[in-house]
């Protein structure tokens, strides 16, 4: 009913109901997103008042990013089975258990299991969440609007971070997660009551559109079985393999080797926990604006080339940071020149999966890539810590992601060019 007196209260004002849907899905990426890195922000204090090495708390971390992963694929099924107002409100609902779990942990094993909870939730609201709602509710910038949300999924894990620092410098770790805990409830709440799964349902054409749109009729298993499906044929294809592969460096080089490993970098350097986190901030604010601006020129320029200037760059960036002063002037640098880059990869990817496996199966291979992705982020989350009890530092694991990013960047020009080809199919 409160959606539905909105819906009318908008239209009088000449405004689609589908922008209150971005901004629900907004506030659920920037949340979902920012409980995620919270192990970023309570890897030091945990382990110092535990007694734990990184590496007990790190591979914690990897399971998280793991889950995120083997979820996400899937988050597409249990929309259409459950519809997007459940399954947000079971995300976060299972994230708020999860993230008030780590409040009371005295072992490793339960902070595993308490951040395997917390990258289901986040599989289940990732980047198909904001797919979702731009495909559903848009016939009209859908490419805008994807952005917006990819942008604020990623700026999530980073503008809470510096409250959350300032919290545990100042009240102790555990403090430290109330404003995600806060932000996910409220999120739970706004989407019961005013998110809609389909525009239908409040007798509204998707936005740009004339005609009403039918709900799909909730096939779930049709769903698993095209994804798999899907998967298959992509296996069978070297594209589908370098993409995936790159993105999976994409992961491994900046949610789960920065989002998570950065602040204890900086502390090893004498950087305060709060000082690093405000750097993180400002890291998402430039992410926003960077991955906005590689929407715009994937549209114009040769996806291919982007990525490798994107890889490249971020490889360099990686490389060169162990080696900075870790001084205002350097931190800054570092955190405008890798914010603009931190997901400047996924309009790229997106629309080279289009055009090598058509507008019919891209949102499926991104989700099997966007899965091999948070693979990568498992992957150095976890072997950061373990990196860094073993050689003392963590530069040598930020070195060696950025080669390995670098090679990310001499991959994608492999790819034969399928611009031109969809143009003149066009």
């Amino acid at each position: 009913m409160l959606a539905t007196h909105l819906a009318t209260r908008l239209a009088h004002r000449g405004i689609h109901y589908g922008w209150v849907m971005v901004g629900l899905t907004f506030l659920v990426s920037v949340c979902t997103s920012a409980a995620v890195s919270l192990p970023g922000v309570l890897l030091v204090p945990m382990t110092e008042e535990f007694g734990w090495g990184r590496a007990a708390v790190s591979g914690a971390m990897g399971v998280m990013f793991c889950l995120f992963a083997l979820m996400a694929p899937f988050a597409g099924a249990l929309m259409i089975r459950y519809g997007l107002r459940r399954v947000v409100s079971a995300a976060t609902v299972i994230a708020v258990s999860a993230v008030i779990g780590l409040t009371l942990v005295t072992e490793p094993w339960q902070v595993w299991i308490c951040l395997a909870a917390l990258g289901a939730a986040a599989g289940m609201v990732a980047l198909v969440l904001s797919a979702t709602v731009a495909n559903r509710w848009f016939a009209e910038r859908r490419g805008l609007v994807m952005g917006m949300l990819t942008a604020a999924f990623a700026a999530g894990q980073l503008t809470f971070l510096p409250a959350a620092a300032a919290l545990s410098s100042a009240y102790g770790w555990r403090m430290a997660i109330l404003p995600a805990i806060i932000g996910l409830a409220i999120c739970a709440v706004l989407y019961l009551l005013f998110a809609r799964d389909w525009p239908a349902q409040l007798n509204l054409p998707p936005y740009g559109a004339k005609t009403l749109t039918p709900p799909a009729a909730p096939a779930a298993a049709n769903v698993l079985t095209l994804s798999l499906t899907v998967l298959g044929e992509s296996l069978r294809n070297r594209v589908f393999w370098v993409l995936a592969g790159t993105f999976f460096i994409c992961g491994l080089s900046s949610t789960g080797i920065v989002s998570q490993h950065f602040i204890p970098f900086c502390g090893d350097m004498g950087v305060s926990a709060v000082t690093a986190a405000s750097f993180l901030a400002m890291m998402g604010i430039f992410n926003f604006m960077g991955t906005v601006a590689s929407g715009w020129l994937s549209d114009r320029f040769d996806n291919r080339a982007l990525l490798a200037w994107y890889y490249g760059l971020r490889g360099l960036s990686l490389i060169w940071l162990p080696f900075s002063n870790f001084d205002l002037y350097s931190l800054t640098l570092f955190a405008v020149f890798f914010g603009l880059d931190y997901v400047a990869t996924v309009p790229p990817t997106v629309k080279l999966a289009a055009l090598h496996f058509g507008p019919e199966k891209a949102a499926i291979v991104f989700g099997w890539a966007f899965a091999a992705h948070q693979l990568g982020s498992a992957v150095s989350a976890a072997m950061g810590g373990v990196w860094r009890d073993v050689a003392g530092s963590y530069g040598p694991a930020f070195i060696t992601v950025g080669m390995i990013s670098v090679s990310a960047a001499l991959a994608v020009l492999t790819l034969h060019d399928a611009r031109g080809r969809a143009v003149r199919a066009a």
